[in-house]
């Protein structure tokens, strides 16, 4: 029996379906969360191939999106290059533009920035051009993104908000400047989502660069538009954002209060991680208030979360914070207890810096308790990692770091929250 060959002219139809099916089925993947196999599809699309070079630009657009939520930014970069050789080459201007944008989302996480900021120029011209306000506000919000990741990735490590280097200060000031023109439009399109989004990472700009009037008035607009949509995580992350700008402005109650709600909103969505963020920042603001007995209780609360996530750098910061604490309310055995654990977890993670200080700080306070310290006990407070609370106020039996000042607030707020 003759086997059925279709004739010639049907064969590209086929092929096309095949490609353009094997597409479908990787983007369903991609949207249900897939997307090492919608990259596995995308790729079986491209070796069947097609004519239709539409297509195969949307597939390139795919390939890249998906390679860069699966953190492979190589290869997301090469799958967005050939999209925009592609689109230039057919003259696809609204493609390009997206082109452009993916790029230079791209090369902002490679660190790439300068390159960032020519695609980024490129899509915003495109969309100003074919009058595409949508399109315009993405350009402009991704603008600010890469200034503001630029300005973060300079700044120096030990330097509090508003005292970082010019060149770090510029970026964050241009980051500021598209973000408010991208609030701009967004409020013209009335489109609400977006802009809590601005104003989240507004807010967060503003505080890097010291001006924390401005970013507390960000991040409430932020906190309504998220009770507007029910979201509770932007909620809790503009409270906890809130509490560290009132923090710099010494309104610690205020302070206190935001991360109280930041706790509950923790507890609510089951994140243990951020609960013990807030339980931390709680123990470092009671302590600027003084209520050192609070501060203690928070702290310890901290202590167990990280303990039971394992977490060593935060049960380090908890040993160390508990250690303050104590020694602020003359507690100075209970204090040395602290350390030695504190110390215990600075040789486990490699932290030198804090083992040095340690034994300086115990030196110390071991002249306080005199001969009733332990012998065996040989170190105190290790030095701040970057992310450690520094002591602000020297009280009777407290203990401060030399060189700190209570100024220095850098290290007492939680990290900023990403909108």
């Amino acid at each position: 029996m003759l086997s059925y060959r279709p004739p010639t002219f049907l064969i590209p139809c086929r092929m096309e379906s095949s490609c353009l099916d094997l597409a479908l089925e990787g983007e369903r993947l991609c949207k249900a969360g897939d997307y090492r196999a919608g990259v596995s599809f995308f790729e079986s699309a491209i070796q069947v191939g097609t004519e239709d070079l539409q297509i195969l630009s949307a597939i390139y657009s795919q390939l890249g999106n998906a390679y860069f939520h699966l953190q492979e930014y190589t290869k997301a970069l090469e799958y967005h290059r050939h999209d925009l050789t592609l689109t230039r080459a057919i003259g696809d201007e609204v493609g390009e533009a997206k082109a452009s944008g993916n790029l230079g989302n791209t090369l902002k996480l490679l660190g790439r920035y300068d390159e960032a900021v020519v695609c980024c120029q490129r899509h915003l011209e495109i969309t100003k051009a074919i009058y595409d306000k949508v399109g315009q506000a993405r350009a402009l919000y991704n603008f600010g993104n890469v200034y503001h990741a630029k300005g973060k990735s300079i700044c120096w490590s030990g330097a509090k908000p508003g005292e970082f280097p010019e060149e770090a200060r510029t970026a964050l000031r241009k980051a500021a400047h598209y973000y408010e023109a991208n609030l701009s439009l967004v409020m013209e399109l009335g489109d609400r989502a977006a802009q809590g989004r601005t104003y989240g990472n507004l807010g967060n700009t503003y505080y890097l660069l010291g001006d924390f009037e401005s970013a507390i008035a960000a991040h409430e607009k932020r906190l309504l538009i998220a009770k507007e949509f029910g979201d509770k995580s932007a909620e809790r992350r503009a409270h906890c954002n809130l509490g560290n700008a009132h923090i710099f402005l010494g309104q610690f109650e205020t302070a206190a209060n935001h991360y109280k709600r930041t706790l509950q909103l923790a507890r609510l969505l089951k994140d243990r991680a951020v609960e013990a963020q807030a339980c931390y920042s709680l123990g470092n603001t009671y302590t600027l208030l003084q209520d050192y007995e609070r501060a203690i209780d928070y702290h310890l609360k901290h202590l167990v979360i990280a303990q039971d996530l394992k977490d060593c750098v935060g049960e380090g910061r908890a040993y160390w914070s508990l250690g303050n604490a104590h020694t602020a309310l003359g507690n100075h055995e209970q204090a040395m207890l602290f350390a030695e654990k504190h110390l215990e977890i600075a040789k486990r993670t490699g932290d030198k810096s804090g083992e040095m200080t340690a034994r300086m700080n115990l030196a110390d306070l071991r002249m306080v308790v005199g001969p009733k310290s332990n012998p065996s006990m040989q170190y105190m407070f290790p030095n701040n990692r970057i992310n450690d609370p520094d002591p602000l106020e020297t009280q009777p039996g407290h203990l401060i770091l030399p060189g700190k000042s209570k100024l220095e607030l850098r290290n007492l707020t939680s990290f900023l929250e990403k909108s």
